[in-house]
């Protein structure tokens, strides 16, 4: 391809602090391709593309030889894998440290949207924590919101709002982690845009924001937790200079995490922080900054925490009927209820920060989605479909072909053998489930969510 033409005064930067050789990797290199699978769905490395290696910070990322047309790729839509840039994988390596003792984490992501770190790490979380994934634009919320529902980890709640919500919920996270809006210097090999919007001045205004974000998090984060910041960028006004400043103004300490020489990951510039930069003149990975902060002090358990269950009562039609499609054990330790025209699955012991988080900020997902209300009928969601929360013995089954998954997600009605049952019907490809059918006979109802459908006229 032909070489991309950099600002010449973000050059010069580059030279001044050291990294004169990632200018030319920035002007000529091309991106590596890569994706993460997910832990709890098993995914054999024969199921991945071919020539797939793997990546050294992720037990679960793997490299590509090039770029497949994931869109139709049924595995994606199962929530198989996530095509993920590698350096942005190093979140699940640091959490992984963070959280060798065991000990379940409430975990906040705050600038969550499009959901890559977050899935990240939710699969470095011991058994039995909650993950808040928030994200501010709407349009980049709703995303997110498939992407985590898609990955289907139970203990997991979606908000749309300001990050300064979460200055009234103090105490309430283990570990944030903060990938803040930045100048995207480290995406100028993937996206023409970060090339064409950055200036000094768009420089000193996310310096600004990143601030503003740390200062509405702050409160929320334990005493003793940590904060993970981030951001796409190289310049040290971003990065090094912010660590300084989130030490100095909230007498926190940097934390080390324990690396290899040979992942080439990059030590902080002109800093006693631990800071790592992951530079493609030097890894194969785009730009990414990460430091991991913590809050001094020590948290005391309130004894007023709230732990009443949300709906104790289930014994309305509804939530008898939606019982039976969960497996058993799972109502021993997740509260079914009615949510507006949904009936959800939360696990019990969450349900305080739940309660807490309702009353600061827009929920769009918690949980398992269950089930949604119309009129007297219930329609088994895609949440449902794909979470391990679903007893597949509830519903009858219908096996795909890969060509049959790529109609049904495209939006196309199904057709199923004459002496399948009337009702929903749950479709499987690979032996995992791929979503719902409502089967009225002469033909079925595609129940595949609308806004998630794939366009096949661009395969």
């Amino acid at each position: 391809m032909a070489k991309r033409l950099l600002p010449e005064n973000f050059l010069a930067y580059l030279d001044t602090i050291g990294l004169k050789e990632l200018g030319k990797t920035l002007s000529e290199g091309e991106p590596c391709v890569s994706l993460r699978t997910n832990h709890a769905k098993n995914i054999g490395k024969n199921e991945l593309p071919p020539g797939s290696s793997p990546i050294a910070w992720c037990e679960n990322g793997f490299y590509l030889n090039e770029r497949p047309k994931f869109t139709f790729d049924p595995l994606l839509h199962q929530g198989g894998y996530y095509v993920q840039e590698a350096s942005s994988m190093f979140h699940y390596h640091i959490v992984k440290q963070l959280c060798k003792d065991g000990i379940p984490r409430r975990v906040l992501d705050s600038c969550a949207a499009p959901g890559g770190k977050t899935t990240a790490v939710i699969d470095a979380l011991p058994e039995g924590s909650l993950i808040v994934a928030n994200e501010y634009v709407p349009s980049r919320a709703a995303i997110l919101r498939e992407n985590i529902i898609k990955w289907s980890y139970p203990a997991s709640i979606v908000t749309r709002g300001d990050t300064a919500a979460f200055r009234k919920l103090k105490d309430s996270f283990d570990i944030i982690i903060a990938d803040v809006p930045c100048s995207g210097e480290g995406m100028m090999r993937k996206d023409e845009e970060a090339v064409r919007q950055w200036s000094p001045g768009l420089i000193k205004e996310c310096s600004e924001r990143q601030r503003e974000i740390i200062s509405n998090l702050w409160p929320s984060l334990k005493p003793g937790g940590t904060l993970i910041y981030s951001t796409c960028t190289f310049n040290r006004y971003e990065n090094e200079d912010m660590v300084e400043w989130i030490k100095e103004e909230y007498d926190a300490e940097s934390v080390e995490i324990e690396t290899d020489d040979k992942w080439n990951i990059s030590k902080g510039i002109d800093t006693v922080s631990h800071c790592y930069r992951f530079l493609p003149d030097r890894l194969c990975g785009e730009g990414l900054f990460v430091a991991v902060i913590r809050k001094t002090g020590q948290y005391t358990e309130s004894r007023k925490k709230d732990r009443q269950r949300i709906q104790k009562q289930r014994n309305s039609p509804s939530l008898q009927q939606t019982s039976t499609w969960l497996r058993p054990e799972i109502l021993t330790y997740f509260d079914l209820y009615t949510e507006d025209d949904r009936i959800n699955a939360f696990p019990s012991v969450h349900t305080d920060i739940l309660r807490k988080i309702g009353r600061e900020l827009d929920i769009i997902h918690e949980g398992v989605s269950v089930a949604t209300v119309k009129g007297h009928d219930l329609i088994p969601t895609q949440s449902l479909a794909l979470s391990p929360c679903l007893d597949k013995k509830a519903f009858p089954s219908h096996k795909l072909e890969k060509d049959e998954a790529i109609a049904y997600l495209s939006g196309e009605n199904i057709v199923l053998p004459e002496d399948t049952p009337r009702g929903f019907i749950l479709l499987e490809y690979n032996n995992r489930p791929l979503g719902f059918v409502k089967n009225i006979g002469k033909r079925s109802n595609n129940l595949y969510p609308a806004a998630w459908r794939i366009k096949t006229s661009v395969k």
